[in-house]
């Protein structure tokens, strides 16, 4: 008898492992094949991914720079586009994060280069530049357009121990676009300008001279400039169809800055950090918002008013 009972009870705690066994693999399939149902859906957008997970791309047969074609019939030209545009299309990691970056800064950017009469393609300039990024270079270039401090000042742009307005998204594109106009009324056309942001004007103008040639494609020049125009153009090339090199970007995947309001600033701040927290703030929030606030304190000349940006 007491052997039938330890037996009845194996049988039982058996068909008890069996259930929750079976419910264990019943959750985990159903999970699985919810994650091969998105799976699928992702790769149903993008086109024969097995295949062509690396592959050649289209490129477009005609190309405009500022409403300035680009002669791609031209063999080294091609060449020249071809290899910009599969770096940086290939570079996933940095074309994606510059793609979903760019909803912060682009709108701004496009709305000032408008009002200033620059082409809408010296966007993909500062994306060249900095990558949409408050960066510095050894030379000494700052901020999204990468202005070095004697050009900052030459436009305008105030450059302190505590201010650099470098650093300062709407008064460093109104710098440039004064640079970009300037150059334009030297050279007479917008492909030069952008050439010689690279390597100065006055040296553009050197090379113009000394090769007897005005037109940036058929010119010799330094590596970094000749593959510079073309960085750009593959920077508009990839933006305007980003689905044709495999970027399916949603809305929701963009970032975006939270909706801000302006303080205005007319005398001295000596503590930063304890005055943002006055404002409800953070000393990271300011300076996440204002870098151009580049130390602890803020020294305000008499009569000078500072906007600062908070998150409301």
């Amino acid at each position: 008898m007491q052997k039938f009972h330890l037996v009845s009870i194996y049988s039982l705690l058996g068909c008890c492992l069996i259930l929750a066994g079976y419910s264990v693999w019943k959750n985990n399939s159903q999970s699985i094949s919810e994650d091969l149902i998105q799976e699928e859906q992702v790769l149903q957008r993008r086109p024969n991914p097995s295949r062509d997970s690396v592959r050649l791309f289209d490129i477009p047969s005609e190309l405009d720079f500022a409403g300035e074609k680009v002669p791609l019939e031209v063999g080294d030209v091609l060449e020249r586009l071809e290899r910009e545009i599969y770096v940086n299309a290939y570079w996933e990691s940095n074309m994606i994060l510059l793609m979903k970056r760019s909803a912060k800064y682009l709108p701004d950017i496009e709305r000032m280069l408008k009002e200033n009469g620059v082409p809408d393609d010296f966007k993909y300039l500062a994306m060249a530049e900095s990558g949409l990024m408050n960066v510095g270079s050894p030379a000494g270039a700052r901020g999204f357009w990468q202005i070095l401090e004697t050009t900052g000042k030459e436009y305008g742009l105030e450059i302190t121990n505590d201010v650099d307005e470098r650093y300062h998204l709407e008064k460093s594109t109104e710098a440039a676009s004064k640079y970009f106009k300037k150059a334009h009324a030297k050279f007479g056309d917008w492909t030069a300008v952008a050439a010689s942001y690279n390597m100065g004007q006055t040296g553009f103008a050197k090379r113009q001279e000394e090769q007897l040639h005005r037109d940036y494609y058929e010119m010799y020049l330094n590596d970094e400039t000749s593959r510079y125009l073309f960085r750009i153009l593959a920077f508009k090339v990839i933006f305007e169809n980003p689905e044709s090199f495999g970027f399916y970007l949603k809305e929701s995947d963009y970032y975006l800055n939270p909706p801000l309001r302006t303080v205005e600033v007319n005398q001295d701040i000596k503590d930063l950090p304890r005055w943002a927290k006055q404002q409800g703030s953070s000393y990271k929030k300011l300076k996440l918002y204002n870098p151009w606030l580049r130390d602890q304190d803020l020294n305000v000349k008499k009569g000078k008013v500072y906007e600062i940006k908070l998150p409301e």
